[in-house]
């Protein structure tokens, strides 16, 4: 399975508008992030994690021409603003309806959000997202098992276990029974805000320390404002098995899997 980040910012993006800091103001790619949204693909299929507004940008860039499902966190307008744009995916599948996995509360959102959607998409021509909702909370994607997880983010909100990896861009507290659900995965995907402490995300103390819980091989910080360089992270997060993802950063989870339990046995 392989996991592409197609964006790793916070709700207003880096760079900011009229921001002049050294994060909106660096030369270095991994410096710009966009509103957080992922691409997961196996030999059976792909499907995104949140359609954040980007996110053609995101799909054209990274050359994203294949999506069988969508799965959402939440309903938040940095999440789903470009939901519109799957419609351009059930052209390319033929018209065939693209299911959308989520919790019941998202999907009434998001019909009031974009009241047009529909199974059926729009008549006498009309170019419109065909979407077949699916409230169920664990499932299979290509071949894939996922599990929706519970995480509060000033409101319930979801996260989610993919196989061996564990994703969640908002929140700011995890509960017990959804840690007990991700300890251990081989790849976990958290926000990490900043350093200062917010109160619906996670501060930078807070994510390490459920990181630290969960015990997962690898880990990736994402949903990161603009506090700190790309450079400036790797430098707090030297020595550790965590890093900050960055837009475009594609990982195969299998490889990282065998890379870590290579260098273990290495080590024994």
């Amino acid at each position: 399975m392989k996991f592409r980040f197609l964006g790793t910012g916070t709700s207003v993006g880096v760079p900011q508008i009229g921001c002049s800091c050294r994060t909106c103001t660096s030369s270095d790619f991994r410096d710009r992030r966009r509103r957080c949204g992922a691409y997961v693909s196996t030999e059976n299929g792909a499907f995104l994690i949140d359609t954040p507004p980007e996110l053609r940008e995101a799909c054209i860039a990274y050359r994203v021409s294949k999506v069988d499902a969508v799965v959402l966190t939440h309903a938040h307008m940095d999440h789903v603003a470009a939901f519109d744009d799957v419609r351009r995916f059930n052209t390319i599948n033929g018209g065939v309806p693209l299911t959308c996995y989520c919790s019941a509360e998202t999907e009434d959102q998001m019909h009031r959000i974009f009241p047009y959607i529909s199974a059926k998409g729009g008549e006498n021509g009309l170019f419109r997202p065909q979407i077949l909702f699916d409230n169920s909370e664990v499932f299979e994607i290509a071949g894939v098992r996922v599990e929706r997880l519970k995480v509060e983010h000033g409101f319930p909100c979801c996260g989610y276990r993919i196989g061996d990896l564990g994703y969640i861009s908002d929140c700011h507290e995890i509960p017990d029974e959804t840690i007990a659900m991700l300890r251990g995965v081989d790849v976990m995907v958290l926000n990490c805000l900043r350093e200062r402490e917010h109160p619906t995300h996670l501060s930078f103390a807070r994510a390490r320390a459920y990181l630290d819980r969960i015990a997962p091989k690898k880990a990736y910080l994402i949903h990161m404002c603009h506090d700190f360089t790309h450079a400036e992270w790797l430098e707090k997060l030297a020595g550790t098995n965590v890093e900050p993802a960055y837009d475009g950063l594609e990982i195969d989870c299998h490889a990282i899997c065998n890379s870590i339990n290579e260098s273990r046995k290495q080590h024994e």
